[in-house]
């Protein structure tokens, strides 16, 4: 799969939303205005760069990995900045989500292999034909 612009405004959503919804937790319910102003700001670049990416990306595999490395990143910063508890269940879960979006990635890298496949088939059936008329 080469990397493009689409998953470098992906990239930036993840990193928008992940410092948003930190921020959300620094806000103490919109309490503490500076949180909120950083946590508005996030999410505006964050769904921007998303739709941006949607552009090109499918839907279902952009989402997945906006959706899954978020939260895992979340649960990463909330164990580590915010003193959440950990569990072998949250570590387990934090692996399968990872390991899910990677799944994802590479399905996703197969279908564009084999969709350039069927198009340079139906390319060279195309030439058949005009050259069999």
């Amino acid at each position: 799969m080469i990397w493009n612009m689409n998953w470098t405004f992906l990239l930036l959503a993840i990193i928008f939303e992940t410092v948003g919804t930190t921020a959300m937790k620094m806000s103490s319910g919109f309490t503490r205005l500076g949180p909120a102003i950083v946590m508005g700001i996030c999410y505006i670049l964050c769904f921007t760069l998303l739709t941006l990416a949607l552009k090109q990306l499918d839907v279902s595999l952009a989402y997945a990995i906006w959706s899954g490395v978020g939260t895992a990143l979340i649960t990463i910063i909330g164990i580590w900045w915010f003193n959440e508890s950990v569990s072998t269940l949250k570590v387990v879960s934090i692996v399968l989500i990872i390991l899910g979006v990677i799944g994802l990635h590479i399905s996703s890298s197969g279908d564009e292999g084999q969709s350039k496949v069927l198009q340079a088939q139906n390319s060279s059936k195309a030439i058949n034909s005009d050259t069999k008329d």
